[in-house]
């Protein structure tokens, strides 16, 4: 009996059924929060959700909202993480940042949008880059 209640914990503990893909995402989203706290940005929220989308991590960099993508990738051997963050995701992503400025009374903050790669080698991080402000709000979102 305990036996068994050991191993329902430590199956929950490990994931061992977790997809490969799941794995190096959360994986990929601790390190890039690890790499940004250390840059002094003030971390805000993980995996916000709205109709429209998810934004990865949030941050506050001064006066300013901080939304990021994370890519995690074990090969940079077709393309660079980044480029996954296409047209129609900025889209999504912008749509939801949207919501959330709603969610918390569309405060009058500069935003931008940053992506964060982070590289795997053997199912552990070997590299973080953080390329701020990649892109602007989509069209026909922006102001002015």
């Amino acid at each position: 009996m305990l036996a068994a209640l050991w191993q329902k914990l430590k199956h929950l503990w490990t994931r061992d059924d977790e997809p490969t893909h799941l794995r190096h995402g959360r994986i990929g989203e601790q390190a890039a929060k690890k790499h940004l706290q250390r840059l002094g940005m003030k971390y805000l929220t993980a995996n916000f959700r709205s109709r429209r989308g998810e934004i990865d991590l949030i941050f506050r960099e001064g006066q300013m909202l901080v939304f990021v993508e994370v890519k995690t990738r074990s090969s940079e051997s077709w393309t660079r993480p980044a480029a996954a963050v296409n047209v129609r995701k900025r889209r999504l992503l912008s749509q939801t940042a949207l919501d959330y400025l709603r969610l918390i009374k569309n405060p009058q903050v500069a935003i931008r949008f940053d992506v964060v790669e982070v590289l795997l080698s053997d199912g552990r991080v070997s590299e973080v880059r953080h390329l701020p402000n990649t892109f602007q709000l989509a069209a026909p979102y922006r102001y002015g």
